[in-house]
């Protein structure tokens, strides 16, 4: 079968290309025939090793140009926006025509809004790694809070041309509405280790994005209502982005030396390993990778139930702790309970390690080849 993946760039370390490179080496160590196609690579390796047999395409569009800078350059793209997407059309359906693809993945970028136009024999699935409530809403007002809601409705229109649409959560998958192309499918795990936590180290763990959605800010806060009970404990947050800057800033202004903030790193395994609790103050998901990458490593996990995903992923008091959004005294106490007890984070981890077995790499991919042989076979007969 031949299958192809589009996705912005495979450059990036974060959860949406981990799980992209995990989905393609696994089918083209099946003997599939797979290609990924970005449009802003700009040259730049992958972050996660491919599988030698999967071919990568990169159709080099400026979007990004009018996406740095200000609101100046954003309204520039804004304006060039729909002949930037005519151009983008036109690249990508002279190369699907040429693979001559079964199967053509949009990981919900630009192509979204016109892949299912393009008329070169494949089955077209949209692949949503996000949520539709898109937290950030609740914080906007006045014209930015009708701005997103006149893209929520654009997304609604976008998904309906697809042959699937699929999302990530039981929970995502209600505010959707009756869509019949709609399936859930999650993520899978992008590892597995023998090798799990035996949770007995100091040391609390966050992944993600220095950005407003993973809430970064918040979480060194209230370990800052922590620290001082807890000397011997850190706080250890890996990941990158347009944030890192005002987080230092916040470290430095609370005299936190117990907080660690990282750069993305390929060693995740020994991260998980080296901690004994995974934190979470998301505003809003989709499915997180590191949730259940952290059930994977025996972890157990302290989570706000954002939208979407933790609620699918942990199961309060079993194990870690799902505390409601702005329940900031409930985080901090669930926190203190298994800092102080490492027989309870030794409990919860071993729940915890059992409940990411429904995330198998291979459980999930027989989800996924049944797709494709339905739509392939629906197209034969």
């Amino acid at each position: 079968m031949k299958i192809v993946y589009c996705i912005q760039g495979t450059h990036n370390s974060g959860g949406m290309e981990r799980v992209l490179s995990r989905k393609v080496n696994y089918l083209a160590q099946a003997g599939h025939e797979v290609s990924i196609i970005t449009f802003n690579q700009q040259g730049r390796k992958p972050f996660f090793e491919l599988h030698p047999s999967v071919a990568c395409y990169d159709l080099a569009m400026p979007y990004e140009q009018y996406q740095k800078g200000g609101i100046l350059n954003r309204l520039a793209l804004y304006v060039r926006l729909p002949q930037l997407h005519r151009l983008h059309r036109k690249r990508l359906e002279q190369l699907l025509l040429k693979l001559k693809a079964d199967i053509v993945v949009s990981m919900f970028n630009e192509e979204a809004s016109f892949l299912p136009s393009i008329q070169d024999g494949s089955h077209k699935i949209l692949e949503f790694h996000f949520s539709k409530h898109n937290g950030l809403k609740d914080l906007r007002r006045g014209i930015w809070r009708l701005i997103d809601e006149l893209r929520a409705k654009k997304d609604e229109r976008i998904v309906r041309p697809f042959d699937r649409f699929i999302v990530l959560t039981h929970e995502d998958a209600t505010l959707w509405g009756d869509l019949p192309n709609l399936r859930v499918i999650p993520n899978p795990l992008p590892f597995y280790s023998d090798s799990p936590s035996d949770c007995s180290a100091h040391q609390l763990l966050a992944m993600g994005r220095y950005d407003e959605q993973k809430h970064f800010d918040l979480l060194i806060d209230l370990w800052a209502q922590l620290a001082p009970d807890y000397p011997d404990w850190r706080l250890v947050i890996a990941g990158d982005g347009k944030l890192r800057p005002e987080h230092t800033a916040q470290v430095e202004r609370l005299g936190l030396n117990s907080v660690e903030l990282m750069r993305p790193t390929h060693q995740v395994q020994e991260l998980y390993r080296a901690s004994s609790i995974y934190t979470m103050t998301s505003r809003y998901e989709g499915l997180p990778m590191v949730l259940i990458e952290a059930q994977q490593m025996g972890l157990p996990i302290v989570s706000f139930a954002c939208p979407c995903g933790p609620r699918d992923v942990i199961t309060d008091g079993v194990d870690g702790y799902l505390l409601e959004v702005g329940d900031h005294e409930g985080f901090i106490q669930a926190l203190r309970r298994l800092m102080d007890s490492e027989a309870e984070r030794q409990r919860m981890g071993a729940a915890a390690r059992i409940a990411s077995e429904r995330y198998d790499l291979e459980h999930i991919m027989k989800s996924w080849l049944a797709l494709f042989d339905e739509l392939v076979h629906s197209k034969q007969s």
